[in-house]
Order: structure tokens, then C-alpha cells, then sequence
């Protein structure tokens, strides 16, 4: 059996993948992998509490690796922690990519050159077929964040249901996975979890052209 880890953010199609991942007898997920900011408070992918990741990674049974980065330095740490997930015997790394080739590109590149295999469940598939794969195999999700030229602030908090698909088909803009970043989300039960992410959520915050749900840990104050 084939040791991995999975690129985590914390959203839906990284869990969607380490779910696939999972379930693929061959394959052990080890451990999750997430780059947070300079002051360690949120993950670099969707601006996340870094508490709210490791909750989750409490509720799989599978530890989290976090580690401070700007995004200068996002590549050099990155590997360096592969590279030490590689003396223990990690040889596969598990990506959520539907189909950006300049994120493919970036991760077989980096892959290559610290000697990992990367593996993308989730690649070239249908973005509706995925969303209602999610819905149905029982993961609880809300959008946490939205591009504000082309989600406002209502859609802040939202679940992710067929009555979410069907509102983003009916506006015929948008990528109905986000993935070009119009929308990112934090997924707080999923069949993997022994018990959903306990959370409450705050203020909604317009930063950089984006609106930003706030999401705080029940247990943290």
C-alpha cells in the first residue's frame, strides 16, 4: 500500500479528492499538507482560520501538517515539506484540480522534481457530476468566499445544495466548482469525519475585491 498526502484547503474538492483517495485500497492517505500565512492564523489557499483546518483534520483521524509562508515562498516550503513527508515513506500527493492546466503544470513540475507522484481524482470532470457526487455522498459545505464582481455578499454562508447548482447554472457566468476562484468554501461534515466541525460565523468582510465570510471554531473565542 502507497503512502500519500493530500494538498488541503479545506474546501470542497479537496475533501471531494481525499474522499476518492480514500477509497482506493491501494492508496493510505497519511497525512494533509496546508500552507498558512506569516502569522500561522490563516490558510494561504482560502483565508481560512487554521484552527477551522485542524478541526477538520481532528474529525478524519488524520493529522495536519501547517507551515508558515508568504506566497514568495510558497514553492520552497512546499517541498521542503514533501521532502520530509518522503523520509517516512510518502510517495503519492493528492491535488483537488478540476482542470487548470497552469495548476497541473505547476504541480507535476514540482512533483517531478521532489519525487512524488501526484495524482488528481477530481481532473477533467464534468463540474455538475461533481457537485451533486458531493452533495449526495453526504459532504456539508458554505461558500466562505466570492469574487464581489461576480458573487455579492449573499452568497456568503450558503450551503452547498442542488438549489446552489441551480442558482449558479440560472446566472451562466459562473464555473459551477469555483475553480477559476469565483467562489471558495469550507467544508464542515463529510463521510470521513467523526463528528462535523463545530463553528459559528461572524462579519462578512470586503478585502481585495472579494467578500469574505468570517468562520470562528466553537471553541475558539
Amino acid at each position: 500500500m502507497e503512502k500519500a498526502f493530500v494538498s488541503w484547503s479545506g474546501g470542497k474538492e479537496t475533501s471531494l479528492a481525499c474522499y476518492r483517495a480514500m477509497q482506493n485500497k491501494n492508496l493510505k492517505v497519511e497525512y494533509l499538507v496546508n500552507m498558512v500565512s506569516e502569522d500561522g492564523k490563516r490558510s494561504r489557499s482560502h483565508g481560512l482560520s487554521s484552527a477551522l483546518l485542524r478541526a477538520q483534520s481532528d474529525a478524519m483521524g488524520i493529522p495536519i501538517i501547517q507551515r508558515k509562508t508568504t506566497w514568495e515562498s510558497y514553492e520552497k516550503v512546499f517541498k521542503r515539506t514533501v521532502s520530509e513527508l518522503k523520509k517516512e515513506g510518502v510517495e503519492i500527493g493528492i491535488f483537488g484540480d478540476i482542470d487548470l492546466q497552469e495548476h497541473r503544470d505547476w504541480i507535476e513540475r514540482v512533483c517531478r522534481e521532489i519525487e512524488i507522484k501526484p495524482v488528481l481524482p477530481l481532473w477533467g470532470k464534468d463540474r455538475e457530476r461533481l457537485l451533486k457526487e458531493f452533495i449526495r455522498a453526504g459532504f456539508k459545505a458554505i461558500v466562505v468566499a466570492t469574487k464581489a464582481d461576480l458573487l455579492g455578499k449573499e452568497w456568503l454562508g450558503r450551503r452547498i445544495d442542488e438549489e446552489f447548482i441551480k442558482d449558479l447554472k440560472r446566472l451562466g457566468n459562473i464555473d459551477l466548482c469555483g475553480e477559476k476562484g469565483e467562489y471558495h468554501t469550507f467544508v464542515f461534515d463529510e463521510p470521513i469525519f467523526r463528528e462535523p466541525v463545530k463553528f459559528t460565523t461572524g462579519r462578512k468582510v470586503f478585502k481585495n475585491k472579494h467578500w469574505f465570510l468570517e468562520v470562528i471554531p466553537k471553541n475558539e473565542k
